[in-house]
């Protein structure tokens, strides 16, 4: 689940002149002896036509670019997808494996992962079955008649698709060592409240294909043409009201205007129309005596739409939510009219593979009990072992950086060593599972499954209030290819899947692998000290531990990256947007330089021998930009510029290295030089 307090690295969901290249960054002299041959850089991928002191991310990727065009079933194709593809391999032998075995034991982790792939590999069974499993769920939205009914429905934690708004489980923001229950906006089926509120053709187009996808599922429900077109029009209408009344994504990155505590007895007061003790009663959170509300001129306008929309069309509402969040597990015409709508959102050419959407299933649904067989066969002790040793190295190169900062004051310089040092880090998978024991898989209804888990999920969620912080849990499965940032819990968090190569290869030269997995941990570092990590304190608590002057010059610096990215344009009309990005920009700009300071201090960055005629601190560079290689579609671009808080792979690689005078030494570039900013526009807080 997608937390606030949760920043991730993520490959979008997650590049785009020319002049001969010079003896300092092209192919070695001959030489009497043969050149060290190295591993970890594909030289391949070097277009020696670009400059790199122009366009480093296309001097370092541009014959991979041009060899690599996106696959019909992808979006986007680059490192991220190669890595994820390997995986992916690896773990379908498991899946198919768990699959065959008909003997597991019931109620084992093999039992329940083999028979959820299963079932959800059984396109068959999921024919015959129709809509049998979805039914009684249909049925009983058609049995709401009055608000009260609706309340009910929303109350229920078994119930499915409820939309409206968002409420669960999470650590208090300001008391770390709590739980505390939490409300926001949500209710959306577009995801974004800006395809709902923009009138540029784009979102014209997307409103247009939601409202085709929407009719299209009401008519397979047994709706007549007429009446599907009107029930569409009708969600359409009211999730467009809901929009108006939702934050932007820029404003939703705020954590501070994003907390707002009040006691359940005012909030109750306030939407009435919620029914909140009856909400919290069915959840088992009766005792809450506060709740965090994320977003409350929203939740004051979702008061009012559920008293002033009709009943018919809140069960229209629901019927669609149902439906839409589980169309893989109902028969093809469903899927097909899901994947006719992402089409027009991503341009994706032709649907996945069905074992590719049962794999990501599996994974989401059962991913501590899969992550466990996936470890066993795919995560070396040794690759742990490196890992842990990177981060303590970054550690200490990110000490130097804070106390050797010009612009902070000594008590804030505490300050941030303390949260440094307070740092806790995962590495691989977590030391105590997921305990699935309650959860019933089976073979007969991969329908049936996805409700289970559900209800499992929520269970879950909602036990926790009114426990101790359980420190050891993960917001991310062992075999993800990513890794990610808990300003809460105040750990940086790398799951088994990103520690392979690009980003880690145990027979690379360390250049290679500080210029990867080095720059991915110390993004997640850099999370802790970016425009909105930067609120918390070691401890995890949401404070403000800086002095005013400090403060100010922070902004300046983080003001300045925003520009720079507002700048960037990777399709006509369309720029990166500053704000939403900032914190993965800043994350990005930081995790290579303190990962630059740390190669440094390794034998290969002093000894300065050149492999494949490059230095090592030319190969640091070239490790870095060859991880963000990748080929998008312009329709799944525009769809990251406009929700994606991460930059498109151009910019993570330029961005940062326009900014790095170290990177400007290493391949010669001197002022006028694109990739070269002038020293009044550079902006580098660490």
């Amino acid at each position: 689940m997608t937390s606030p307090t949760f920043s991730r690295l993520a490959l979008a969901t997650l590049g785009l002149g020319t002049l001969a290249a010079t003896t300092a960054f092209g192919p070695p002299a001959r030489r009497t002896a043969p050149p060290q041959q190295g591993v970890g850089i594909n030289l391949a991928n070097i277009d020696q036509s670009v400059s790199p002191c122009e366009d480093f991310y296309h001097y370092a990727n541009g014959n991979w670019l041009k060899n690599n065009p996106v696959p019909a079933a992808e979006t986007r194709w680059g490192a991220f997808n190669e890595l994820q593809d390997r995986n992916q391999a690896v773990e379908k032998r498991i899946l198919v494996k768990a699959a065959a075995d008909r003997s597991a034991k019931l109620g084992s982790n093999e039992q329940k992962v083999g028979d959820f792939y299963a079932a959800a590999m059984d396109s068959l069974g999921i024919e015959k079955a129709g809509l049998k499993y979805l039914q009684p769920r249909l049925t009983q939205i058609d049995n709401l008649k009055s608000l009260a009914d609706i309340q009910k429905y929303m109350a229920d934690p078994k119930s499915y698709g409820t939309g409206w708004y968002s409420f669960g489980v999470s650590q208090d923001s300001k008391n770390s060592t709590q739980y505390a229950v939490r409300m926001g906006q949500g209710g959306l089926g577009l995801g974004d409240r800006d395809y709902y509120l923009k009138d540029d053709g784009r979102s014209k187009t997307v409103r247009a294909a939601y409202r085709t996808y929407m009719t299209s599922i009401f008519q397979l429900l047994g709706d007549a043409p007429a009446l599907a077109a009107t029930n569409a029009d009708a969600v359409l209408a009211l999730e467009t009201k809901m929009a108006q009344a939702s934050r932007g994504r820029v404003d939703l990155r705020d954590r501070i205007k994003n907390y707002n505590k009040v006691s359940v007895a005012q909030a109750t007061k306030d939407y009435p129309n919620l029914n909140l003790p009856l909400v919290l009663k069915e959840s088992g959170l009766g005792s809450a005596q506060d709740l965090i509300i994320g977003q409350p001129e929203y939740l004051a306008a979702a008061n009012e739409l559920l008293a002033n929309t009709p009943i018919a069309v809140q069960q229209q509402y629901l019927r669609w939510h149902l439906v839409e969040g589980v169309t893989s597990a109902l028969p093809k015409a469903y899927g097909d009219a899901s994947f006719r709508f992402t089409q027009v959102l991503t341009g994706a050419k032709q649907q996945q593979p069905r074992w590719k959407r049962a794999l990501r299933a599996t994974d989401g649904a059962l991913g501590e009990a899969f992550g466990q067989l996936y470890v066993d066969e795919a995560f070396s002790p040794a690759a742990k072992a490196k890992a842990k040793e990177m981060v303590e190295n970054l550690r200490r190169a990110y000490a130097e950086r804070i106390m050797a900062t010009d612009w902070m004051s000594a008590e804030t310089k505490k300050e941030a060593i303390q949260k440094l040092n307070a740092f806790a880090v995962k590495i691989g998978y977590p030391d105590k599972w997921k305990d699935y024991s309650k959860l019933k898989i089976t073979r007969e209804s991969a329908l049936q499954n996805l409700f289970a888990t559900a209800e499992w999920r929520t269970e879950d969620n909602l036990k926790k209030f009114g426990k101790p912080i359980d420190r050891t849990e993960w917001g991310m499965t062992p075999p993800t290819v990513n890794a990610y940032y808990n300003s809460s819990m105040n750990e940086i968090v790398f799951p088994a899947g990103i520690l392979q190569p690009p980003f880690y290869d145990p027979k690379a030269d360390d250049a290679v692998n500080y210029g990867g997995i080095g720059a991915v941990i110390g993004h997640e570092m850099t999370h802790g000290f970016d425009d909105q990590g930067r609120r918390s304190d070691a401890k995890g608590n949401l404070r403000d531990w800086w002095t005013k002057e400090d403060n100010e010059k922070f902004t300046a610096k983080a003001d300045m990256v925003g520009k720079q990215y507002d700048a960037f344009s990777p399709l006509d009309s369309v720029h990166v947007n500053g704000k939403l990005t900032m914190g993965e920009n800043l994350a990005d700009i930081g995790g290579l330089t303190i990962a630059y300071q740390a190669f440094q201090k390794t034998a290969q960055a002093k000894a300065g021998q050149k492999i494949d005629g490059f230095t090592p601190n030319q190969r640091f560079f070239l490790g870095f930009a060859q991880i963000w290689r990748a080929n998008q579609r312009p329709e799944a671009l525009r769809q990251q510029i406009q929700t994606d808080p991460h930059s498109p792979g151009m910019y993570r690689t330029n961005g940062p290295l326009m900014n790095m005078p170290e990177f400007y030494d290493a391949f010669g570039c001197k002022d006028g030089n694109k990739m070269v900013r002038a020293q009044a526009d550079r902006s580098r807080i660490w």
